[in-house]
């Protein structure tokens, strides 16, 4: 598997779509996805929306669970990696990051005020 390394910064504002949920390997047993390291692996829906286009959802993996997230929050991705798959006649691409963080707003002027 071929993997490509994004560059988040040309992607625009990036959005919570979907707050973390682990990511199941065995629907029947609902048996939890692990890493090489037995991490967890979460997923998390992202909205990315570039200047003047439409709104895309990519889903992204991630191992252990990130902290903070919640849905319609502004995040940044560290480290966003796509991967190009094929099983039989189905094909895509698949997307994992090192961290996702919430991207805490700050006021865009403080308010005066007599104290």
């Amino acid at each position: 598997m071929q993997s490509i390394p994004v560059d988040t910064a040309r992607l625009g504002v990036l959005r919570c779509a979907i707050a973390p949920e682990t990511k199941i390997s065995n629907f029947e047993t609902q048996e939890v996805k692990k890493d090489r390291d037995g991490n967890p692996v979460y997923t998390v829906a992202v909205t990315v929306r570039q200047d003047g286009r439409r709104i895309s959802v990519i889903e992204i993996a991630i191992s252990g669970e990130p902290k903070g997230i919640q849905e319609g929050q502004v995040v940044r991705v560290t480290g966003l990696t796509a991967f190009m798959w094929a099983m039989g006649d189905r094909h895509g691409v698949s997307f994992r990051a090192d961290a996702i963080t919430p991207v805490h707003a700050t006021p865009a002027h403080a308010k005066g005020g007599d104290a």
